[in-house]
């Protein structure tokens, strides 16, 4: 890098402070400057992630690129999108390009395709938890939507800089820009990320509202469950404290058949109980739920078998 930029020192002077800035630079930055007091120069540094396919491990990379009148130049450009400028249709491109400006547009298109490819693997996991949530919605599942919250955050996060380029673009060469064709073909795709992005982000939030509204409804029901449960014991607990007591004249104590009573007693108490609360209405629910998960369960499966 050191050798670079003093080989670019000695080419091109003018670039002298942005070839000085590149040596603090560890994160994204950018300036629209006028050193002549007329032309723009744009400058700085771009951090972004390479994802050519869908399974492919993405490698982060920092790139640093300066444009002004008659020039564009880049350090540090990965080996991948090197090829991709190379391609066809992107050296098609290039040669239509009359400005060092409009070169730039079509480089930043190229690497806003690895935001495509990351978006799709994203989108493709992200159906797959969907479809495991709404089959069997273990507690596991939180966890995996989380991990997906922040692999949308770190995609978005590596999209800020698109944003404030179009701005910066818009500020260096005003009016004169957005007829452009090469920045129109940037803008509609910055577009096109910027809808993904929403998208996903209202999604995930949806899950998670789901999976929060669906630990509630369980809470309940085990809340409920335990409340019948100790409500139809009642009558054996109470039974239970009052002849375990440590005392000689309790009644039925001494006959042969007072246990035999006080159990039969014990049953009729927990067995009115529990239909006494199944005519109020309150264990109907929790004696369907199990039924009405597996007819609709059914329903469903019986209506993918369908022909259409």
């Amino acid at each position: 890098m050191e050798s670079a930029l003093r080989d670019l020192e000695q080419s091109f002077p003018e670039m002298q402070y942005w070839l000085s800035k590149i040596p603090e630079a560890e994160s994204n930055y950018l300036s629209v400057r006028y050193f002549n007091g007329t032309d723009a120069v744009i400058f700085g540094s771009f951090l972004y992630a390479v994802k050519n396919e869908r399974e492919d491990q993405r490698r982060d990379n920092q790139m640093f690129f300066y444009v002004d009148k008659q020039n564009l130049v880049t350090l540090n450009l990965d080996d991948n999108t090197r090829g991709i400028m190379k391609s066809g249709e992107r050296m098609h491109m290039l040669h239509q390009c009359t400005q060092a400006r409009e070169g730039m547009f079509v480089l930043f298109r190229a690497i806003l395709h690895y935001y495509h490819v990351g978006m799709d693997h994203f989108e493709m996991n992200l159906r797959d938890l969907e479809r495991r949530m709404e089959s069997r919605n273990a507690r596991t599942l939180m966890d995996q939507i989380l991990a997906a919250r922040f692999e949308l955050l770190y995609w978005s996060n590596l999209f800020i800089p698109y944003t404030e380029l179009m701005a910066a673009s818009r500020e260096a060469y005003l009016q004169e820009i957005t007829e452009n064709r090469f920045y129109q073909q940037l803008q509609y795709r910055v577009e096109r990320m910027e809808c993904l992005f929403q998208h996903y982000e209202k999604e995930i939030d949806t899950l998670i509202s789901i999976d929060n509204a669906i630990s509630g409804v369980r809470g309940n029901e085990i809340m409920k469950t335990l409340t019948i449960v100790t409500s139809v014991f009642t009558p054996a607990t109470a039974a239970g404290a009052i002849w375990g007591m440590n005392f000689e004249n309790l009644p039925l104590i001494d006959k042969t058949w007072g246990v035999v009573l006080v159990i039969a007693l014990i049953i009729c108490s927990m067995i009115s109980m529990y239909i006494w609360m199944m005519m109020k209405g309150w264990t109907g629910d929790l004696l369907k739920v199990k039924s009405a998960q597996s007819s609709a369960r059914g329903n469903r499966d019986r209506g993918k078998k369908e022909p259409r």
